[in-house]
């Protein structure tokens, strides 16, 4: 029975239109990977719509045509390593993407209404799932593994790294912007003496917060950043601003000038991208991240410009792969448990997710950079610690 279902998958792949497998073929072998190859990135077709799917809907059918089982590969992030560092999305160009580009262009999606969405779709998909991938902590960022073996050790040094480079001590009242489920907050107050106020836009982590940290200085709010008041001595912001999108950038930014004292440090902690006017990937917007929008240098340069200066900028983009690749790991040893509820299709999209932006940060197709900022220049400077 194998045999004939094994002929009957390469006769109906013989009949795809060839000029779509050839073009298919010939972009992969751009990045040396092969159809039905043996190496562990070569792809294996299952679907014979595959070779359309890619060609008219590039990386959302890319995308979408994984999750429906329609290829395969070994090493999902190696296959994206390969296709980043060969930037073969610059070849592949679907008109059906001009009304979503232009969308973006012409709209605010970031707007007070719309900022609310990806706190229900992405961080409100349950707490148990989030921390059976994320670990003990709850860390969502980027950790820093100059020092680190492990995951857990790799998110306390990048915690702690924030707190040396905000040049916290005990008294000082930190905001944190978009507090995911409160790990800075618990760090700078534990270690550090600081009084914490976060606020995030999903509900899940605002009780998570409420019911799991019992530190006496730190407290949650649900509320978006554009509704903040008051004055704090210093600010933090991790993997938060990936949600705020170029039109409110500027508006961003004096919030926060607004909220830091006058002698206070501010850290931006984002994902960012190498080339200024790169569109959200089409599949990380409908899936994962709705309404996300990823910075370049020059957006927060231009979003800063009189309100702060720039004390230190920091790159640790390349520690994301091996991020990526724990919470994977993490992941796929939690399944089972989550299997039933979520689904095989929930399984492959989350897959897909974490390897293939393993893949790009291994690439060094994206970013994550680390922003001190202050309002007037602080004698001496500050930020540059390792």
């Amino acid at each position: 029975m194998r045999t004939i279902a094994m002929e009957h998958r390469n006769s109906a792949l013989r009949s795809a239109p060839r000029d779509a497998r050839s073009i298919v073929s010939d972009l992969l072998a751009m990045a040396d990977i092969r159809i039905d190859g043996a190496r562990p990135w070569d792809i294996r077709v299952h679907r014979p719509e595959f070779f359309q799917r890619l060609l008219g809907h590039g990386s959302l059918g890319l995308g979408e045509s994984y999750m429906d089982g329609d290829w395969d590969v070994d090493q999902l992030d190696e296959f994206f390593h390969r296709i980043f560092r060969a930037r073969l999305d610059s070849h592949v160009k679907s008109p059906r993407l001009l009304l979503p580009w232009l969308m973006a262009r012409l709209s605010n999606r970031q707007s007070r209404r719309r900022a609310w969405r990806v706190g229900e779709v992405h961080y409100d998909l349950g707490n148990d799932f989030h921390r059976a991938m994320l670990g003990p902590s709850m860390t969502y960022s980027c950790g820093y593994w100059r020092h680190a073996e492990t995951l857990e050790e790799a998110q306390s040094a990048k915690l702690d790294l924030i707190c040396r480079k905000l040049c916290l001590q005990p008294g000082m009242r930190l905001l944190d912007v978009g507090c995911g489920w409160g790990a800075l907050m618990d760090h700078a107050a534990s270690h550090h003496g600081a009084h914490c106020t976060g606020i995030t836009i999903s509900r899940n982590q605002a009780e998570y917060i409420a019911n799991h940290c019992t530190h006496p200085h730190v407290q949650v709010e649900l509320r978006d950043y554009r509704d903040l008041a008051g004055q704090y001595d210093r600010i933090a912001s991790v993997g938060m601003f990936e949600h705020v999108g170029r039109k409110n950038h500027r508006a961003f930014m004096r919030v926060m000038q607004r909220c830091l004292g006058e002698h206070g440090v501010f850290l931006l902690h984002t994902i960012g991208r190498n080339r200024h006017g790169a569109t959200t990937d089409p599949w990380i917007d409908r899936y994962i991240f709705p309404n996300g929008e990823l910075p370049c240098l020059d957006d927060i340069a231009s979003a800063i410009d009189g309100l702060f200066v720039a004390e230190d900028v920091h790159n640790i983009g390349a520690d994301y792969d091996r991020t990526l690749m724990a919470w994977h790991r993490n992941f796929e040893r939690a399944w089972p448990a989550f299997a039933q509820a979520m689904g095989e299709g929930f399984h492959r999209m989350w897959r897909y997710y974490l390897l293939s932006c393993a893949g790009a940060f291994r690439a060094r197709d994206l970013q994550v950079w680390q922003w001190t900022l202050t309002k007037h220049g602080m004698p001496g400077g500050c930020g540059r610690v390792t």
